[in-house]
């Protein structure tokens, strides 16, 4: 059966061009009934929105709002130059309610360079403000808001900034007992920077360990904040408009894709690595994970991003992030016990078939290597330990403004800690005295250590010698830095 339709309704019509994918082509259909339901009559006849530039594909509900404003200042709805130096982005209800989308702040960054104002959902206004304090800011919560806004009769004040309160957490290095040497090693990767691995046997307290390491960290500095929440935003992580000042702690599982990790998918959305950017990424049972997985992280390693290509997309994302790993010895996690027997084959065959899962080049990027011996019943009814993560935080604070300092005064204030210090600059900030000179050269030589490896351990010395807030580096803190390089050489030559 044929019904016949009112000329009007037939003449109502919205096409969109331009490449729009599912998303955008529905907006005509959010648009339309979200400025009936605002009391607003579109013209009885055909409308065209074209999106420009038209080989530029078009993804995303955050069109909705651009495509009702034009619509609203056609028909007089708003004044016609009232859209003229602004940036617009929001999904709308069909009620004309405009709703979060994800991006709002590095959009409303890029409209503050080109000075330009910004209008976005009222949920995001918060986080728009964070861009500057002098661009101009419209956070409606709909459409009716905005016209009456552009008429005078209902003025909408600029958002402020928010910030999420911490949160209180009662982790603590003091919860843990026994472990010294291992909180020492967690002391120095916060101090510097650095990537660690631990290597124990189940139940020794690797994950208790990493759990605790954001609480030794010092809050982000603005611009880290800035940087953090930029990605963040892009993820759609940010809730409420408001930023936080942790650091992020990411811990993916060992089921974790490649796109998950390293960014990807349909948009080129960022992955696991750039999310804990200027935190920490923890991936526990490191071995378990797909090798190649593994070995996408050694470019974000070593230069501190990622670049994402896909057929539509090439986007890099920044990712300077310490990477904490743990593993079991073994795939039975007891070759480590005395007078343990492996029922698979003798005890080193298992150690080395299951640590080849690591491949040689990522393992060379970690700078600290620890092994984290069992707790004994003995340390288990110790009373707590009268140090905890203030006592440390305060020290990592205290090296880290050393090195914020010497990197400034080098004229490099973008380099933040010892780990991202650049080979050239180490000849200036890490020459050791010449006893320490001597035990580098006999101990590359030794250990065989590559280019790589010999200027991680002067990273790791200059970091030793911070927390001691020594200007030069000394025997010692060679001596040390060299011992955690000692086990990656011994289970490099295992596997």
């Amino acid at each position: 059966m044929v019904t016949a339709m009112p000329l009007g309704l037939m003449l109502l019509t919205i096409a969109i061009v331009g490449l729009p994918d599912k998303a955008v082509s529905e907006a005509r259909e959010r648009v339309r009934s979200a400025l009936i339901a605002s009391g607003l009559a579109l013209p009885a006849r055909r409308i065209i929105v074209n999106l420009a530039p038209a080989d530029l594909p078009k993804e995303g509900s955050h069109y909705d709002l651009p495509i009702a404003l034009g619509l609203m200042a056609a028909i007089g709805a708003i004044p016609p130059d009232a859209l003229n130096g602004f940036t617009v982005l929001g999904e709308l209800g069909l009620d004309g309610s405009i709703a979060a989308v994800a991006g709002v702040l590095p959009a409303a960054i890029g409209a503050n360079a080109r000075e330009e104002g910004l209008i976005c959902p009222a949920a995001c206004g918060s986080e728009a403000a964070w861009a500057s304090p002098d661009i101009q800011i419209i956070a409606a919560k709909s459409l009716i808001q905005i016209a009456n806004h552009f008429k005078g009769t209902q003025v909408l004040s600029r958002p402020q900034p928010k910030v999420h309160e911490p949160e209180a957490t009662h982790l603590d290095l003091r919860d843990i007992k026994g472990q010294e040497s291992a909180k020492h090693a967690l002391e120095i990767a916060a101090a510097g920077g650095h990537h660690l691995l631990m290597i124990g046997s189940p139940g020794a307290g690797k994950s208790m360990l990493a759990a605790r390491l954001p609480s030794i960290l010092p809050p982000l500095s603005p611009s880290e904040l800035l940087e953090v929440s930029m990605i963040a935003s892009v993820a759609g992580e940010i809730r409420d408009g408001a930023l936080t000042a942790r650091r992020p702690f990411r811990a993916p599982h060992h089921s974790a894709s490649m796109a998950a990790l390293t960014g990807g998918g349909l948009r080129a959305k960022p992955g696991e690595i750039s999310l804990a950017h200027q935190g920490v990424l923890f991936l526990d049972e490191l071995p378990e994970f797909d090798p190649r997985v593994l070995d996408s992280l050694r470019q974000p390693l070593e230069n501190g991003e990622v670049s994402v290509s896909r057929a539509n997309h090439r986007v890099t994302y920044p990712a300077r992030f310490m990477l904490v790993a743990a593993m079991n010895p073994c795939r039975c996690g007891q070759a480590y016990d005395p007078g343990y027997s492996c029922r698979r084959a003798p005890v080193d065959r298992c150690t080395a078939d299951y640590q080849m899962r690591i491949s040689g080049p990522l393992m060379d990027r970690i700078d600290l290597r620890i092994e984290v011996p069992a707790v004994t019943a003995a340390d288990l009814i110790l009373p707590p330990p009268s140090e905890g993560s203030a006592e440390v935080a305060a020290r990592v604070a205290a090296a880290r403004n050393i090195q914020l300092a010497r990197y400034a005064a080098a004229g490099m204030p973008h380099i933040r800690t010892n780990a991202e210090a650049p080979a050239s600059l180490l000849e200036t900030i890490a020459q050791p005295d010449a006893q320490g000179q001597k035990l580098l050269r006999d101990a590359a030589e030794t250990m065989k250590l590559t280019a790589r490896g010999y200027h991680r351990v002067l990273r790791v010395a200059r970091t030793l010698a911070d927390l001691d807030r020594a200007e030069k580096i000394g025997r010692l803190h060679l001596a040390e830095a060299l011992s955690y390089r000692a086990l990656a050489e011994d289970l490099r030559r295992a596997a």
